[in-house]
């Protein structure tokens, strides 16, 4: 279940309009629908997440600990979605999606909405009704809205190019104007959202600051051509050579010295065989920076070693892969010469 979306039988916990998703999963509607309507068609409402106190020996006892539970929303038994602690704020699916629908003053159309990991994650996509062109190709853009419901994930509303259907998610903190504009705007489960909306829209500037910078800065490195030598330059000082390979002349790698050095030389042909596949006719610095996000997102092993880890990585749910694709960032601008 490479989608990680949540199932029962043949229904999905995932809507989308008009459009169906790679996974051919949930419920596809023609028209745009309110967001209660939205819950309901994505099987998302009437979750009443809740917390049950937790009394075990060992680490959870003293009424320091809390179950979130809820009633699944598709044989109406109760489900165990994690284990909180005591300043943990529940924050129903209701709520966020209205938090979303209030970022944009009603302004935005509901595109797809759903559960992943078996409830614990849910997330909605709202079009902005603006778009990016660069080299005559056009690119939608989305507020989504993100939340969990086992403390894994803050409450989150981010600005993304990508339609989220369990696709991959571009996430760069770009600079503009001097200051970085913001992508996304978090809230923990400890605080609320209450007079939280205008915030959201100061930080996020109703999305169009954040898309301004990431439209200039696609251009200026789509401008930038990048050949093979220069490619080799970007990965090796993205990913320098471990020091414990380096030995003097005539010695051998052994043991653990051996091993970071075939890992480093794995890592290094991973990305050029994406590199090599690129069709694109002229590659470029962009080409180069998506390349090296790829094999971030779909050709290694996720922390936990499994796929759906590696999914929610690509999602742009995890804050480790979304430093590293920053750091990408920038090492690809330094090395071609894009400094400021």
């Amino acid at each position: 279940m490479g989608h990680m979306l949540e199932q029962y039988g043949d229904m999905a916990s995932f809507a989308s309009l008009r459009q169906p998703a790679w996974h051919g999963l949930g419920t596809v509607f023609d028209e745009a629908v309110s967001t209660s309507e939205m819950l309901d068609l994505a099987n998302l409402s009437g979750w009443d997440v809740r917390q049950e106190p937790i009394d075990l020996p060992g680490r959870y006892h003293g009424g320091d600990f809390f179950a979130n539970v809820r009633t699944n929303p598709f044989d109406g038994e109760t489900d165990v979605l994690g284990v909180v602690g005591s300043r943990y704020r529940v924050f129903q699916n209701e709520e966020l999606f209205s938090f979303g629908d209030n970022i944009l003053d009603g302004g935005g159309t509901w595109e797809t909405a759903g559960s992943i990991k078996n409830g614990t994650v849910v997330f909605g996509a709202l079009s902005l009704n603006r778009e990016i062109t660069v080299n005559g190709e056009t690119t939608e853009n989305y507020l989504l809205v993100s939340s969990s419901h086992d403390g894994s994930h803050p409450i989150q509303a981010s600005v993304t190019p990508i339609r989220v259907v369990c696709n991959n998610t571009l996430t760069f903190a770009i600079g503009h104007g001097g200051r970085k504009a913001k992508q996304s705007f978090r809230i923990r489960h400890t605080q609320t959202t209450e007079g939280r909306v205008a915030e959201a829209r100061e930080a996020l500037g109703i999305a169009h600051a954040y898309l301004d910078a990431f439209e200039t800065e696609m251009k200026e490195l789509i401008n930038v051509s990048v050949n093979d030598k220069k490619f080799h330059d970007i990965i090796t000082t993205a990913y320098p050579k471990p020091e414990n390979t380096i030995v003097k002349k005539g010695e051998t790698l052994k043991g653990g010295a051996l091993a970071s050095q075939t890992r480093w030389e794995d890592k290094l042909d991973t990305l050029k065989d994406i590199w090599a596949s690129e069709t694109t006719p002229e590659k470029n610095a962009w080409t180069a920076l998506n390349a090296m996000t790829e094999r971030l997102d779909w050709h290694r092993q996720s922390r936990n070693g499994s796929y759906e880890g590696a999914l929610v990585s690509a999602s742009g749910f995890d804050p480790a892969t979304n430093v590293e694709k920053n750091r990408l960032r920038k090492v690809t601008r330094e090395v071609v010469g894009l400094t400021k």
